[in-house]
């Protein structure tokens, strides 16, 4: 892991927080990188929340004033469509919230300019046919990502990355993608802090490949749902750790 980065992106689930459980030492890693003068970005795949929100939990978790640092799937969503466009949009708040700062035009059934999926508890079998005759209807198809699962305290649940497959095999198209490891969410990760850093994770197929669409190194952390058994892993992580505590302790030299 290279001496002189300061900018870490910070994945959330697996590492700073396991559902309602916080990862043990992430707010003390925080701390130690803010205290150093380190950037630091918050950046989930994510669309269930609002900036604010993902702020909120951060601070239930011992992390505070984090909302101008957080970077969400939905957010980078956002820039893929333009103020004035429709939208068939099938998510949560943090997608919706998105997309009214965008300037878009949401709608929930009928002919769109585009598609975009993001996690909700409330997917069904309507939102699938509106969302594949839209598509048939010429709308693009955007997924905020592609995560199968997510870890939770309780252990793993379903990810977005179902729902946008349910959508993609009726529809018959693959989705463009916003969040981690595309282009999109990364464009405003960089923007938010820097060109050079390591980006922290738990998903070598999601934070490892984010690392390598960034040009950052890639920290693996054994907290979520990658352990050491699972190792060796594509890409090679630059550095791995029991939790984020362990790199930044390794990093810093404490």
């Amino acid at each position: 892991m290279g001496s002189q980065l300061t900018a870490w992106a910070l994945d959330l689930d697996g590492v700073i927080w396991r559902g309602t459980d916080t990862v043990p030492g992430s707010p003390e890693a925080v701390e130690l990188l803010r205290n150093a003068g380190h950037r630091v970005a918050f950046v989930t795949n994510s669309a269930l929340r609002t900036p604010t929100q993902v702020a909120q939990k951060l601070a239930s978790h011992g992390i505070n004033d984090a909302e101008a640092e957080v970077v969400t799937a939905a957010m980078a969503a956002a820039t893929m469509v333009e103020a004035g466009e429709s939208v068939l949009a099938i998510g949560s708040q943090g997608l919706l919230d998105a997309l009214s700062e965008r300037g878009v035009e949401v709608v929930t059934d009928g002919p769109a300019h585009a598609v975009i999926v993001g996690i909700t508890f409330e997917f069904d079998y309507d939102s699938m046919r509106r969302a594949m005759r839209a598509i048939h209807g010429g709308a693009r198809f955007i997924a905020t990502n592609l995560d199968p699962t997510y870890p939770t305290a309780d252990g793993l649940l379903p990810g977005n990355g179902a729902l946008v497959a349910a959508v993609a095999a009726s529809a018959g198209v693959e989705p463009a993608v916003a969040g981690k490891p595309f282009a999109p969410i990364a464009a405003l990760t960089r923007a938010l802090i820097g060109e050079d850093g390591i980006m922290v994770g738990d998903r070598p197929d999601t934070d490892g490949d984010f690392a390598v669409e960034m040009g950052y190194d890639f920290g693996l952390v054994f907290s979520g749902v990658t352990g050491p058994a699972d190792l060796p892993v594509t890409p090679t992580p630059s550095v791995t750790g029991d939790d984020l505590l362990a790199l930044v302790r390794s990093s810093l030299g404490g």
